[in-house]
């Protein structure tokens, strides 16, 4: 990604080529786009539940249409598998078909007991205009965790897409556009200026975010410091840890945890990044994930048999190579991988490495590659110390036959999920949430209506 004249350019991380050539929108486009989404609102918000989802589907089945195109604009644009891009199409409409199947029992008004002379409701109702900042790893099923269950409770949705993405945002544009209501999804394609602009703009009623955390604190901090009083959803970055416990089913966890931390070649916000395993089975363990790492073919996002493609940014290839490095020098051994490859592609190799030191960035930095850094615990009691030592608290998987085991130690993790004996996974009847510096809030699930509505209480005297 770049800027020349006004443009947006996109590169494809794998041969380097450009993608396309979009042109920004200047302040007066801004201002049209936002203004028609405000007309769009005041009409939307209007309309009964069951009319709006009958519309939300009318969207959705332009999109399913598309639904080979989709997954291949996502390939092109940050480097996933066309066969892992298919599989991001389907989970969009799977977690937008979830989010309908339980709209109306998330928004159905709370009527409280009866109080003798009054009649008391709890209300959801729409903010207005959300605006949704997405990000590129997950193109399509981010920005659906916001869009859907913003349009089924009344609001209309502003996207700003990562300019590694703008394409899927303005698929999604395409998608709800032609409809009964224009104007539901407006895709932009903004500077760091304009953004910072708009997230100011007393026309934004909601904001939603998913990106590092680095921006995160920009964008609460921007949010904040405007003429009114504006709340943000923040889906921030994860150090997630998976512990394996003596009594683990070692071929489960191998496979689960090698694929953990080297899908979308490791670039998932609740990737495994650091792993833990119980000295019974630790030599076991590091052989086996040997081996599954050697199986990754690396090539062409286009081509079916690629199981791993380049990272979507080429400054990566340098940061996992310090954070390989420095790892080194504070005694880690470097089983398999370690370096960038495969020149012009920003690929870099799936990379094992045994007895990491906690101290070292690998285990405390978010890596964003397909990086495996383990090391040897000798108790439940050592490896719960090791993977609260982390100020993110996104995800944490512990493999263990014992659900028992799985309760003691998932009560005690600063976590917003905690897996047993499965990781990397969002499921959408469950809330996505974040603690310490992964983020506040949460989407899907019936919570996920919450923060895109505000209560309204009905306090009548009969």
């Amino acid at each position: 990604m770049s800027r020349n004249d006004g443009d947006l350019i996109v590169t494809n991380p794998f041969d380097q080529s450009t993608v396309c050539e979009i042109p920004f929108d200047d302040e007066g486009s801004v201002k049209r786009k936002v203004a028609a989404a405000r007309v769009a609102s005041s009409r939307w918000k209007e309309w009964d539940l069951s009319r709006r989802i009958r519309t939300v589907e009318s969207g959705l089945l332009k999109l399913r249409n598309s639904s080979e195109d989709l997954a291949r604009t996502v390939a092109l644009q940050m480097g996933k598998p066309i066969t892992q891009a298919r599989g991001e199409v389907a989970t969009f409409f799977d977690r937008a078909e979830h989010m309908i199947s339980i709209c109306e029992d998330a928004l159905a008004p709370e009527v409280l007991p009866e109080r003798t002379g009054f009649y008391r409701r709890i209300d959801r109702v729409p903010h207005g205009v959300i605006f949704e900042m997405a990000a590129w790893n997950y193109p399509l099923i981010i920005p659906v965790n916001v869009i859907i269950p913003a349009l089924l409770s009344g609001n209309v949705v502003l996207l700003k897409h990562s300019p590694l993405t703008p394409l899927c945002g303005q698929a999604l544009q395409d998608g709800f556009s032609d409809l009964e209501i224009p104007n539901l999804v407006t895709n932009l394609i903004m500077t760091h200026e304009s953004t910072g602009r708009l997230l100011k703009s007393p026309e934004i009623d909601h904001v939603c975010f998913t990106g590092s955390v680095s921006t995160g604190h920009l964008v609460y901090q921007t949010v904040a410091s405007g003429p009114r009083f504006v709340d943000v959803n923040l889906e921030l970055g994860g150090k997630d840890p998976a512990y394996v416990a003596s009594d683990a089913d070692l071929e489960m966890s191998v496979a689960g945890i090698v694929d953990g931390a080297c899908y979308n070649a490791g670039q998932s916000c609740c990737a495994v990044e650091r792993v833990y395993v119980h000295k019974k089975n630790y030599r076991d363990f590091l052989e086996r994930a040997k081996e599954l790492l050697k199986g990754y073919e690396l090539g062409d996002p286009l081509k079916e048999s690629t199981s791993m493609g380049p990272l979507a940014q080429r400054p990566g290839l340098d940061f996992l190579t310090a954070q390989v490095g420095e790892a080194k020098s504070r005694g880690a051994r470097l089983l398999l991988g370690g370096k960038a490859c495969l020149e012009p592609g920003n690929f870099f190799l799936p990379t094992l490495l045994a007895d990491v030191p906690q101290e070292a960035r690998i285990m405390q930095e978010e890596s964003f590659g397909p990086l495996l850094p383990v090391s040897q615990v000798s108790s439940d009691e050592e490896a719960l110390a090791l993977m609260q030592d982390s100020r993110f608290g996104l995800t944490a998987s512990i493999w263990t036959r014992d659900q028992a085991r799985a309760e003691q130690l998932g009560l005690k993790l600063d976590v917003g999920t905690v897996f047993q004996n499965r990781c990397d996974f969002l499921d959408p009847a469950l809330p996505w949430s974040g603690v310490k510096d992964s983020g506040k809030g949460s989407s899907l699930s019936g919570l996920g209506f919450f923060h895109l509505t505000r209560p309204k209480s009905i306090h009548f005297r009969k």
